[in-house]
Parts: structure tokens; sequence; C-alpha cells
């Protein structure tokens, strides 16, 4: 059952890790975030939803599905990720429009003015030729499969 706790733990902390780093990011750096970005958040957040359910009931038989669904929430942020990265390097067409999140309250117009554009087709930061979409591919897409993988060897060991 160590494989299924491990799959756990990593099943929250690396969605947790990701989304904090996107939180820091968006409020300490001024990064913020596109609608694809918006996006990439939600698998993470029902991920943290699964594993900490999963965590709950480690010596339950249940956990084994909570995991895997942690796992596929992970690998579907990854996907969209993967696919924001590829609009960002002009690899495919993305969105026609993109979007901004609007305060609630105040005045609507003063709101819109002063909010900033966020394009979904230009990474607004990178590392070494990797935009932070990219980034959430490779980490999520390769956390999913980790986290597969010790999922499978503790279900085979339980």
């Amino acid at each position: 059952m160590i494989s299924i706790r491990t799959a756990g733990w990593l099943a929250l902390l690396l969605p947790a890790a990701l989304l904090g780093g996107a939180l820091i990011g968006e409020y300490g750096f001024g990064l913020y975030p596109c609608e694809m970005c918006m996006w990439q958040r939600w698998p993470h957040l029902a991920a943290i939803v699964f594993a900490l359910l999963a965590l709950f009931m480690r010596s339950s038989p249940r956990s084994i599905p909570l995991v895997v669904a942690a796992a596929l929430s992970i690998l579907a942020s990854g996907l969209i990720g993967g696919f924001h990265a590829g609009v960002e390097y002009g690899w495919w067409e993305g969105l026609t429009s993109c979007a901004t999140n609007i305060p609630a309250g105040g005045d609507l117009l003063d709101s819109i003015m002063n909010a900033p554009l966020v394009r979904c087709d230009v990474a607004p930061w990178s590392l070494f030729g990797i935009s932070l979409a990219g980034y959430n591919f490779l980490l999520s897409a390769g956390g999913a499969i980790l986290i597969l993988l010790l999922a499978a060897k503790g279900r085979r060991s339980a």
C-alpha cells in the first residue's frame, strides 16, 4: 500500500504546487492569466479534492479509484497546457478571442478600461524557451503518468 500512499501524496502535492506557482505568478509578479490559463487551473483543483479524499480513505480499496481520478485530472490540465503552449508557439490557432476577469462591483466601464488585456497566444514568461503552459504540460503529464504507475503497482500489491 506504500505505492498508493505515495501516489496519493504526489496527486495532492503536484497540483497544489502548480496552482500555488500560478497564484504567486499572478499576484506576486503580475502575470495575469488568460482564459486558457484559467482552464488549466480547474482540473488541478479537482485533483486536489480527489487526492484529499484518497488520503482520507487510505486504508480503503476505494482510495485507488480516487488516486486514478486525481491523476486523470492532472493529465487533463497538462493536455490543456500542451494545447495552450502550442497556441503560444504558433503551432496551431487557438481561441478567436481572449477574456479577462472583471471584478464584481464598482463601475463596469472603469473595470473594463483598467482590466489588463491578456492574450492567449503570447507567453507572458518563459524559461529556456518553455512557457508556463509548456511547463504545466511537462510537469502535469509526467506527474500523472508517475501517479498512474504507482497506483497500478499499489493495486497489484493490494
